[in-house]
């Protein structure tokens, strides 16, 4: 507990919201709160062709995603891309959709994920902090959990986008969503964002201990593990973008962590898009190598994911996994995002607490 709470929350008159040297028609003023705000990429409300098609032309008309001239990229997009492509991305979602919440995978765990931290850091910082999530792209947007948070008398605010690495088309469009949420509102609060936490160490612990449990579970294990990150354009990498040194450091210090040798977890990159060049080498390719190679056992895990998704759920089970068998592979396994595990939301809870610090003790 803070070494006095009450310090956050303004002399309140009992029981009527309002200063207690405030004249009578004063507005009600709540509680002053520290907000910790926690976004997800996003999910589309359901995976039918309308509700698809929004959450795609949101996702692929940020110009941190999709960095073309607008005048050239929007006419390609509206007109041909997403007359085809919800009905395609919306069979690939119902495949995994969570059908008795009514919601994909992404925003089950979640939402999961926030109940955990909010119950850690309640029992850390009492009832001065309140926690919720808020997604990029689709809903609960950002922009409302925000407005949310203020008219609840948040007045300091972390925002916390859920991504171990940096990069611009994740982290940084998060940010600039929050940034713009503050905008709009009439009394801002002081707002802080988490960095990434890539190499943080209770963050490269849960990784390898879900390796380890996942080792222990089966009777032959791999020849190879791969740690397969979310891909994005070379250019972005040649122009800057730190992404992948980090995706490749997590790697090593996980190896380290699991006293491997220095070829038994390769590095590669999936969910490429368009024609240019991606960071290589692709995962769907690299596994087909390897089976031809003789590589029969793998496994696959996701670091850069902090919840199952879209990417892990359908395209590792499914098209990786598919590209493996089909060139002669024999076993597949792939290793679950840590999602809501306790020592996944205990490293989260450590990289919050480093992050209130000076606002909560």
């Amino acid at each position: 507990m803070p070494d006095n709470p009450k310090a956050l929350t303004p002399s309140l008159r009992p029981g009527e919201g309002r200063l207690a040297h405030a004249p009578a028609d004063h507005p009600p003023v709540k509680p002053a709160k520290v907000g910790v705000l926690i976004s997800n990429l996003g999910t589309p409300d359901s995976p039918d062709y309308w509700p698809m098609r929004r959450y795609l032309s949101e996702f692929l008309s940020d110009q941190r995603v999709i960095d073309y001239p607008r005048w050239k990229w929007q006419p390609l997009l509206q007109l041909i891309i997403l007359s085809k492509r919800p009905f395609s991305s919306g069979a690939n979602y119902r495949k995994i959709w969570n059908e008795e919440r009514g919601e994909s995978p992404l925003m089950t765990i979640t939402r999961d994920q926030t109940r955990a931290l909010s119950e850690a850091l309640a029992a850390r910082y009492g009832d001065c902090v309140m926690v919720d999530f808020c997604m990029r792209y689709g809903n609960p947007s950002t922009a409302s959990k925000v407005r949310e948070m203020v008219a609840a008398g948040v007045e300091k605010l972390l925002f916390f986008p859920l991504y171990p690495h940096y990069a611009g088309a994740t982290s940084a469009t998060a940010n600039d969503a929050v940034f713009r949420a503050l905008m709009a509102e009439k009394r801002q609060p002081a707002l802080r964002t988490v960095p990434e936490y890539f190499d943080h160490p209770a963050y490269i612990e849960a990784l390898a201990g879900s390796v380890e449990a996942a080792w222990a579970k089966l009777e032959r294990k791999p020849d190879m593990l791969l740690a397969s990150y979310h891909g994005m354009p070379k250019r972005y990498l040649m122009a800057g973008d730190p992404y992948h040194c980090q995706c490749q450091k997590t790697t090593r210090l996980l190896r380290e962590r699991l006293g491997w040798a220095e070829r038994a977890i390769q590095t590669t990159f999936q969910s490429v898009f368009g024609p240019e060049e991606w960071l290589q080498p692709y995962t769907v390719k690299h596994v087909a190598e390897l089976a031809r190679a003789g590589k029969k056992r793998i496994a696959v895990i996701a670091p850069a994911f902090s919840a199952d998704c879209i990417e892990t759920l359908e395209e590792i089970q499914g098209e990786i996994q598919e590209a493996f068998l089909h060139a002669g592979g024999e076993e597949f396994t792939y290793i679950p995002c840590l999602n809501d595990a306790p020592a996944h939301i205990a490293a989260l809870s450590q990289v919050i607490e480093a992050n209130l610090a000076g606002w909560l003790d």
